[in-house]
């Protein structure tokens, strides 16, 4: 116990420590939301990797995936680094940071109502993204405590409280790059720790070779006759497997906190760079962590819920908990990195959308005063200041509406994520990539597309979830295209004009 707590206190001092080393950068609107836009390509490449995987990836969906498909669900982590980071890098990251630049755009609602023209839509998207976060983040939270309360045996009331306390002291004084130190910091720890823990629980069971002979003597659910399924290339279920790959891979590119990342890097060849690096950071800790899920069926079968359902949020720490105290520590500082990433860059996103896209979405003085066609230094300076301490309250605010929802969890981790991920992806991951490429993406379009990727996902819970949210959440993302398209077919066309005057930022270095 001593070990796992002088881990976890250097830990926590470094990452509160990272956060009063940058304070000095987040005072601006610009410094604390984007970094100043000067973010290098290890930073930006960790910072993407840790908010893309989190607790929801190491405990959630690892260990209900790894138990539903065994070793197939390694396609999950195969999918995240091919789609998920390197064709999102690619398609995504040049052409993000140019046009964001170009248009001033600091959000992904503050991207949509510039880049089409329409208040309306950067008032709808904020509020999106701000409800929408909610329930990811409180999966967050359910995902790290569950994993504490097994290492130090603290309540689970009390692993939420703490951990929410810590995210918020350091992205309230540090904003951005804090955030993305901190990242780095806590990317490292990711890679060396998902690598120890995979060897050292494979040795409970007699090592790699021995655990697969394992896992293909154990039958299917559904037909106790078929062994090896789980020790498959493919599985028992490959057809429901291609829904979670499209869902965890596909959605980084709409989610507004991943995309961010494009905004703030410095230039173009550390997008090149960032775009290896993060790949192969993809590749080690979500290959690792499904590959690790993938043999939770030896460790038994979980508990069950007071519904009736197997509490699948409970297997990965049930494999863990015959290690020694020095891994276990480990763990603990593994998935308390990935979490507290993943969470420090939902709340700064929901605080820098309700900020700069609700209460100041005219980007002009609230008092309107205007000398000489440019508002007043000294007012500018003023309002410059507010915003941020607006932001780092509503910080507060977002943290404590998820803080209650993790208290009470509705359901499993990894529905949490799909019902986020499918209304949030849904609806800004088609606007946003065609809004990259393709001049005659229209209004209408992109309201259709919102409306679409909310309406189907809402649709879904009030019916009692008929389909999985992890595959109304993929059909969502995948339907919005054809949305886009069908309805910029039909409907008026953006001014030529504007969207040339747009179109220049490609032509810049």
């Amino acid at each position: 116990m001593l070990i796992k707590i002088i881990l976890t206190l250097i830990f926590l001092a470094v990452t509160v420590g990272v956060g009063v080393y940058s304070r000095k950068q987040a005072k601006s609107v610009e410094g604390f939301v984007l970094g100043g836009r000067n973010v290098g390509a290890w930073l930006t490449a960790f910072a993407f990797g840790t908010s893309y995987f989190s607790a929801v990836v190491f405990v959630g969906y690892a260990g209900q995936f790894g138990y539903k498909y065994g070793l197939s669900s390694s396609w999950i982590g195969i999918g995240n680094a091919l789609i998920g980071s390197l064709l999102a890098w690619l398609i995504l990251g040049r052409r993000t940071r140019l046009m964001t630049q170009h248009i001033q755009s600091r959000t992904m609602p503050d991207f949509f109502g510039t880049r089409f023209s329409s208040q309306g839509l950067r008032v709808a998207a904020s509020i999106i993204v701000f409800v929408f976060l909610i329930p990811y983040t409180a999966g967050v939270y359910k995902g790290i405590s569950g994993l504490f309360e097994m290492g130090f045996g603290i309540p689970y009331q009390w692993c939420v409280i703490i951990m929410a306390a810590l995210t918020a002291v350091y992205v309230i004084l540090g904003g951005y790059k804090a955030t993305a130190i901190n990242d780095f910091v806590q990317g490292i720890i990711m890679l060396f720790g998902i690598i120890a823990v995979i060897m050292a629980v494979l040795a409970t069971k007699g090592g790699l070779s021995s655990a697969v002979e394992q896992l293909s003597q154990l039958p299917a659910d559904n037909n106790p006759s078929a062994n090896g399924l789980f020790a498959d290339i493919w599985g028992p279920d490959p057809w429901n497997l291609v829904g979670v790959v499209v869902l965890t891979s596909l959605g980084t590119w709409g989610l507004p906190q991943m995309v961010g990342k494009f905004y703030s890097i410095t230039d173009e060849a550390a997008i090149r760079r960032g775009t290896i690096i993060s790949t192969i950071f993809a590749v080690v800790v979500a290959g690792g962590c499904y590959f690790l899920g993938g043999f939770g069926r030896l460790f038994g079968t979980p508990p069950t819920l007071p519904n009736g359902k197997l509490d699948f949020d409970s297997i990965i720490p049930g494999m863990l908990e015959g290690l020694p105290d020095a891994l276990i520590g480990l763990v603990v500082l593994l998935v308390l990195s990935a979490s507290m990433s993943t969470l420090a860059s939902l709340v700064l996103t929901s605080s820098s959308t309700m900020t700069l896209d609700l209460i100041y979405r005219d980007k002009k003085s609230e008092e309107g005063e205007v000398k000489s066609g440019q508002i007043d230094e000294e007012l500018s300076a003023k309002i410059e200041r507010r915003k941020v301490v607006i932001m780092r309250v509503l910080i507060v605010f977002f943290i404590v509406i998820s803080l209650m929802i993790a208290l009470n969890p509705p359901t499993f981790i990894a529905q949490l994520m799909g019902i986020s991920w499918g209304a949030l992806a849904g609806a800004f991951l088609a606007p946003f990539m065609l809004g990259l490429y393709w001049k005659k993406v229209t209004t209408a379009s992109v309201w259709a597309c919102f409306i679409w990727g909310v309406g189907i996902t809402l649709a879904n819970m009030l019916a009692g979830n008929p389909f999985s949210p992890i595959n109304c959440g993929a059909v969502a993302m995948v339907g919005g295209f054809v949305v886009v398209f069908i309805v910029s077919l039909f409907t008026k066309k953006m001014d030529k004009d504007t969207v040339s005057k747009i179109w220049e930022c490609y032509k810049k270095k």
